[in-house]
């Protein structure tokens, strides 16, 4: 699909402690996140979203070590989910190289405005 549709297609990797999970997280495999996400490195994707599951929805921040590894193992871009929850940890996923992060729960309660993470993405805000 990606060869079809290139630069048109997200993947998505989830992981708990660097492994990928399946089976709606329900399940941990044997394989590692970045020896997944390897498997992909000569698709034209357009990214890759890359979820700490032990994170998601935690607002405990992001799993900044697994994040550096994968940013680091891939040309895809990679965008974090999983924890991100401050101006700060937004300024911590742009310092990796990441090319972006999703932010939810912190943007639901209030704790994190769109303003705000533009700012510290280094993007600025209109």
């Amino acid at each position: 699909m990606a060869l079809q549709y290139p630069g048109r297609i997200v993947i998505g990797i989830d992981a708990r402690g660097g492994m990928v999970a399946v089976e709606g997280w329900l399940k941990t495999s044997e394989m590692p996140a970045v020896e997944l996400a390897g498997k992909f490195a000569h698709l034209p994707l357009a990214g890759l979203v890359y979820t700490d599951i032990a994170r998601d929805g935690m607002l405990s921040g992001p799993n900044v070590e697994a994040l550096r590894a994968m940013v680091a193992a891939v040309p895809i871009p990679v965008i974090a989910s999983g924890g991100v929850t401050t101006a700060a940890d937004v300024a911590d996923v742009a310092a990796l190289g990441a090319a972006g992060c999703i932010i939810g729960r912190t943007l639901y309660e209030g704790q994190l405005t769109l303003a705000e993470a533009l700012r510290a993405a280094g993007e600025g805000a209109e």
